[in-house]
């Protein structure tokens, strides 16, 4: 498993292997019948062009009050616990003394991308985040703390896992652009997104 360093972004290429990738996307499917697929909106009420959901204890949604940490979906359920084949890679990986409360999953159709943003919604920004690729490739763009400074990319294929921690927990980070069709994972194409972090 080769490590590349992006602005500090730790990017571990092949984190898990196709038959790993088969398991988590079963577990992730589980998730998604108990929690189904949303489209958030903006504050200013523009939707977004990448669905998500989420599984364990609070769950991330955004709509005109503004982004935010939930207890319940907003179809009024709770969110699913989060799958051990993800605690597993957090165990691995994270180096924290806390396990992730929660679960953001989020899929990239063709043509969906997520612009440049900081992860600073958490109680605790001393906890990574942890951040998990399956299907297509992404075109993952990487700045620094402060907006509007240089910028570098990587294409993540599908196993890759980005440890977004330390010095670089609150860099701004983004996807440009999805490759589609690029994997045979998901049978019609696209990305799922998985990311693991402390909330509350």
């Amino acid at each position: 498993m080769d490590r590349v360093d992006l602005r500090g972004v730790a990017v571990f290429r092949g984190a898990l292997d196709p038959e790993a990738q088969v398991r988590v996307l079963s577990d992730l499917r589980a998730v998604l019948a108990g929690a189904p697929l949303f489209r958030p909106e903006t504050r200013r009420g523009r939707k977004m062009s990448v669905r998500m959901t989420s599984a364990g204890r609070v769950g991330w949604i955004s709509d005109r009050r503004g982004y935010r940490y939930a207890a319940r979906h907003p179809g009024g359920g709770a969110w699913p616990d989060i799958p051990q084949s993800l605690l597993a890679l957090w165990d691995a990986h994270a180096g924290a003394d806390r396990a992730p409360d929660t679960c953001l999953v989020n899929f990239y159709g063709e043509g969906a991308r997520m612009g440049l943003h900081q992860d600073r919604d958490e109680a605790d920004l001393s906890h990574p985040v942890l951040s998990l690729s399956l299907g297509d490739e992404a075109l993952f763009r990487v700045g620094n703390v402060a907006s509007g400074a240089p910028t570098e990319s990587l294409w993540l294929r599908s196993g890759d896992l980005a440890v977004i921690g330390g010095a670089a927990r609150l860099v701004h980070h983004g996807v440009d652009r999805i490759r589609f069709g690029s994997s045979s994972l998901l049978p019609d194409g696209g990305r799922v997104n998985v990311t693991l972090r402390v909330a509350t």
